[in-house]
């Protein structure tokens, strides 16, 4: 019997930015297991907020369409405040020209929906370590 990995995250702060209630909650139970501080927020200007009051956030999981302020758009002023940070982007779209423009951005990490949840969080690990 294949054992699942366990990671315990207890002194990290992940901010989830998803607009999609569902795709949150999902996000929310892949992650929860890891005692990781989870904040959620549902749109790009919102997150950038967040960053500002929040600069010690560890990893945040960026949806790329958003209302409002778009998830690459949240994320150059992410990574304007602070480099350390980590984003992770995540769409449902697998087009070639979002992952280019993703990096661009300054996005750590690209996933397509849905999300497969060993991945997520073994690329999460590595890029936490």
């Amino acid at each position: 019997m294949e054992q699942t990995k366990v990671y315990r995250w207890d002194q990290k702060h992940i901010l989830v930015v998803e607009d999609d209630e569902s795709s949150a909650y999902l996000l929310g139970r892949i992650l929860h297991p890891t005692s990781a501080r989870i904040s959620f927020i549902t749109d790009g200007a919102e997150a950038v907020e967040f960053i500002r009051e929040h600069p010690e956030t560890d990893l945040v999981l960026m949806d790329i369409h958003l209302p409002g302020m778009d998830g690459f758009t949240a994320t150059k002023e992410i990574k304007a405040i602070s480099q350390k940070i980590i984003v992770i982007a995540q769409t449902s779209y697998s087009y070639s020209v979002e992952k280019r423009e993703a990096v661009r951005a300054g996005c750590d990490a690209y996933f397509t929906k849905p999300i497969h949840p060993e991945l997520l969080l073994d690329k999460i690990n590595g890029l936490l370590s």
